[in-house]
Formats: structure tokens, sequence, C-alpha cells
């Protein structure tokens, strides 16, 4: 068994090379690939979880950066917006049969203890940037209180009480003893619970990382074009997409040392399509010295553009500046497409007022 154990996970291990990505941000030690029960549930739900993403995708795509955003910014990795997917598949109005509701699944007496408000014409759960700002501070209060990422997940979906009640019996937090079938540490939903994270963030990361969900329609062979500025070293950019130097070296290859000229303010780089949320997510554009002084807009709010409107009233409602949201949403003109939906970079104290 442990050869065959072996075997099947040296396999996982060319499938899927995000694994070891995923399992460090989740604190997953990287033997769990070998996990008997981990190989079954990936050989019995792969094809069915491939399609669960890609729908989720689809479904998630205009509130996933304000997620990551938000996630990255307040010290949870943005891989847990894969919790998120499991919970709701992205679905902002999803209800479960125990009455859990939005993207995060929050429960009425949780939802209140994290100050959302939740009563007959107003359900905050709903409400994208106000229940994921939740579900940081709570999946943060699990991780102070169990030490793991992967046992807050778990206390996430099953509750703390049950998660210190299946350490305690287990004489162990190992996840692959917690999760054990035969043994009934924890609930079954929850047991398999962390496996279908872990799978569906492998799934998602592997797109993200430039290998294919398969050889017809994956984001690897796909390639943008983004604005940084001169003097930007290519290493810099790659620790920041988590991407290997070597493949966006070959995707510059005019850069011959791998550094943007200084002789320009700005300089157009390739990278690849399914890095482009992580780019504008993570990379700070030098402000000029003329420019110090402006306050930094650090948060993201989604706004609907509606008909009459343009992007400068758009900037006046949240006091926010035009080329910073032309820049935060790759536009190249002033044009606006009615219902399309803009990222806006406001201030804390904007986002603080706007989100309550």
């Amino acid at each position: 068994m442990l050869w065959t154990s072996i075997v099947f996970g040296d396999f996982l291990d060319e499938k899927y090379p995000s694994y070891s990505y995923v399992f460090n941000e989740f604190d997953v030690d990287e033997s769990y690939l070998y996990d008997d029960a981990f190989i079954t549930f990936v050989s019995q739900h792969e094809k069915k979880l491939k399609s669960f993403y890609k729908r989720s995708l689809r479904r998630g795509k205009q509130v996933l950066p304000m997620m990551q955003g938000l996630l990255i910014d307040d010290g949870v990795s943005d891989l847990f917006i894969y919790l998120s997917m499991v919970e709701s598949g992205f679905s902002s109005s999803a209800v479960s049969s125990k009455k859990a509701v939005g993207l995060w699944q929050f429960m009425p007496a949780t939802a209140r203890h994290y100050n959302l408000t939740v009563c007959s014409n107003y359900d905050e759960r709903c409400d994208a940037v106000s229940a994921t700002s939740a579900a940081i501070r709570y999946l943060n209060k699990l991780h102070r209180q169990f030490g793991k990422w992967y046992l807050a997940a778990l206390a996430y979906n099953c509750g703390e009480g049950c998660v210190e009640k299946a350490i305690r019996r287990a004489g162990t937090d190992e996840l692959g003893i917690l999760t054990d079938a035969s043994l009934k540490y924890l609930p079954p939903e929850t047991r398999q619970y962390m496996k279908k994270i872990l799978l569906v963030a492998m799934i998602g990361e592997n797109v993200t990382l430039g290998y294919s969900l398969n050889s017809k329609d994956g984001l690897h062979n796909k390639i943008i074009q983004v604005d940084v500025a001169g003097g930007t070293s290519l290493r810099k950019i790659a620790k920041l997409l988590k991407m290997n130097e070597k493949k966006l070296l070959k995707l510059n290859t005019s850069l011959k040392n791998g550094i943007v000229p200084k002789d320009k303010s700005k300089y157009k780089i390739t990278i690849p399509m399914g890095k482009l949320y992580a780019f504008y997510l993570r990379y700070e554009e030098p402000i000029p010295m003329n420019e110090k002084e402006k306050i930094p807009k650090s948060h993201m709010i989604l706004h609907n553009i509606r008909l009459g409107e343009t992007l400068e009233s758009i900037s006046k409602q949240y006091k926010a500046d035009v080329n910073e949201i032309k820049w935060a949403n790759h536009l190249k003109d002033n044009f606006l497409t009615l219902d399309d939906m803009l990222v806006i970079p406001v201030t804390q104290n904007i986002f603080n007022t706007l989100s309550k």
C-alpha cells in the first residue's frame, strides 16, 4: 500500500506542480500528497471539481479581485478564495439547507457576532465586501486559536469546539489523522472539506502558475502586456506573481539582464493572462516625488456603471482619481460601457464608510 501511495503521489506531483505552493499556504505538510485517502479523493472527484472550478470562476469573476485584495491586505492567503468557492461556488445569494447564506456561508448567529446585519429586509451576508471582511476576521481569529491555517479552515466548517475535541481525542493535529474515515474524529462533511479545498486550489493554481486544465482551454498560452516602472526587476515581478522567474524572462527576451530600462518612466512587459489579477492586486507603482503627498488608495470598491455616468462623476462619488480608476481597470480611454463593473481604488476611510 505504501508503494502504491508513493507512485500515485509522484503522479500527482507531476500533474499538479502547484501542490507545493497550495500546501504551504494552508500549512499542510507536503507528505499529505501521499495520503491514501487524499489520493482516492482526487481520483474520484477530480473531473467533477474541474467543472465546478470553471463554473464558479465564471460566476465570481466580478468579485474575485476585491476578495483577493481584502484577503491579502489583512494577512490571510488569497488562496482562501477557494474556501469561499467550496462554500458557495461564488454565489453571493447562495443559501444552504442549514440556512447559511452568501459567499462565505455565514450562519445567522456567526454573522451577527462579526457585525453583519441579518434581518428580514437586509442581509449583509449577501454583500460581497461586508461578508468577505467578516470572514477574514473570523479566519484570523481561528488561526490565532489553532495556529495552522488548515485547522482554521476545518473549524470554519464544523466549529471551534468540534476541532478542539477532535485534536484532544486524536492526540495530534495532523491532517491525515484528523480526517481519517475509520477513526471518525471529525464529521464526514468536514473530513472531505479540506480535501476539496486543497484539490480545487491545486486545480486553480495550476492555471494561475501556467499549467492548463486541459490542452485546449488552458490559460498558459494566453499572454497580456502590463505597464511597470522603469528600472523594475523581473525577479521582483516574478516573486509578486508567484511564478518561475525563468518563465517570465522567456516571455520578455528583449530585457537581456532582466531589468526594465531606467530611461523610461513606464515600460510594457509581458505576463501570462492567468496572472493579471495577481499583478494588479500586488504590484504597486512607485509614486512620483511630486505626488508623494497624495493619500494612497489601498482598498477597492466595486461599482456597476449606470446610465449617464462618466469617469469624472464616478471619481467624485468615491473621492478617487480618474487615472487611478483607469489604471486599476486597464482602461486605455474614458469610454465606459453600461452595466460593466469597475474596481474603484479608495482610501481606507472611504472604504470603511461605504462598507458599513
